[in-house]
């Protein structure tokens, strides 16, 4: 990027889950990997955990219904596979953007194509929605995981472990974290930990540890949980690519399925520190649903070539 090159976007969040997104029907972004890095920077860019493309769908999945695309970045430019908070907003922006006018509305993801009824507040403007987010994946093959003593279709159910193979010897005793982890696949990895204390957790220092484990070949979103009753439950998140953040979609669409196959309700409220989440999964064989609020911040447009020359001065 050697000239000016100024990039109309929308700040957004899904409980405190912040994304910068791009009308990519209508603009084109050539290195999304970069551009997530320079926008989602909280000191020297806009701010975000990433970067949310909102595009036309390809041939195939206009065949299935699709109007929408969505593409997401994390904050270190590694493009994932879903956000559940994401998508939320990806609908409020198309919606109120006259992009699209279905309900349910079909996008295309990574994770294939997912439908989602959105609601209106008294502005006219979607303000909620629920998102079918597929069935979940738990094979340790599609996590992915490679764990000794665990085939590959085996799945991790309340798998025993010693933690303190993911840091300091003692590092789980304050908030007394069971050694055992489930996990679970929604189109990107998720590890869950139970524990009695989720306050007392030192995400910063854990969570790259179990991010980067030799078991999980391709990284994972790391989340501890708090269970407040069977089916309400407190959760922190150390995101795969952002590090710590107020809220996970799809993170929290995993703890509704470990809590169930842990043996707790089939629908829970899930407390992120950004916001609440309504979870079910009514069947074992069916799909997921999420639901919750998205709201727009603001609205701006940025140069994308003063946000890169002031990351090089930086690095200096």
């Amino acid at each position: 990027m050697t000239r000016s090159h100024r990039l109309p976007f929308v700040k957004m969040h899904g409980i405190g889950n912040d994304y910068v997104y791009v009308n990519a029907f209508e603009h084109t972004v050539s290195d999304p990997a970069l551009v997530a890095q320079l926008v989602a920077d909280r000191q020297f860019g806009i701010g975000g955990d990433g970067l949310i493309l909102i595009a036309p769908p390809t041939v195939e999945a206009r065949a299935l219904g699709a109007t929408v695309r969505m593409r997401m970045f994390n904050a270190d430019g590694s493009e994932g596979g879903m956000c559940g908070n994401g998508i939320r907003c990806v609908t409020k922006f198309a919606i109120d953007r006259g992009l699209a006018t279905a309900n349910p509305l079909l996008v295309e993801t990574k994770r294939g194509v997912l439908s989602i009824v959105w609601t209106c507040g008294e502005d006219g403007k979607v303000c909620d929605a629920t998102v079918d987010m597929g069935a979940p994946m738990l094979e340790c093959a599609k996590i992915p995981a490679c764990i000794e003593g665990l085939s590959a279709a085996a799945h991790c159910v309340a798998h025993s472990i010693d933690l303190a193979r993911f840091g300091t010897p003692n590092w789980f005793e304050h908030a007394r974290v069971e050694p055992r982890m489930t996990l679970v696949s929604m189109g990107n990895p998720h590890v869950i930990f139970d524990c009695a204390q989720v306050s007392k957790i030192d995400l910063a220092a854990v969570g790259p540890n179990i991010e980067r484990c030799a078991w999980f070949p391709d990284r994972i979103n790391v989340h501890f949980v708090e269970w407040t009753s069977s089916n309400t439950c407190v959760m922190r998140t150390w995101e795969r690519g952002s590090g710590i953040t107020l809220a996970c979609g799809t993170g929290a669409t995993a703890v509704c399925v470990a809590g169930v196959l842990n043996g707790r309700a089939r629908s829970i409220t899930a407390q992120l520190p950004g916001g609440a989440l309504l979870l079910s999964w009514p069947d074992d064989n069916g799909s997921v649903y999420m639901t919750g609020s998205a709201t727009e911040v603001f609205e701006g447009e940025v140069d994308l070539a003063l946000l890169e020359r002031n990351r090089r001065r930086e690095r200096i």
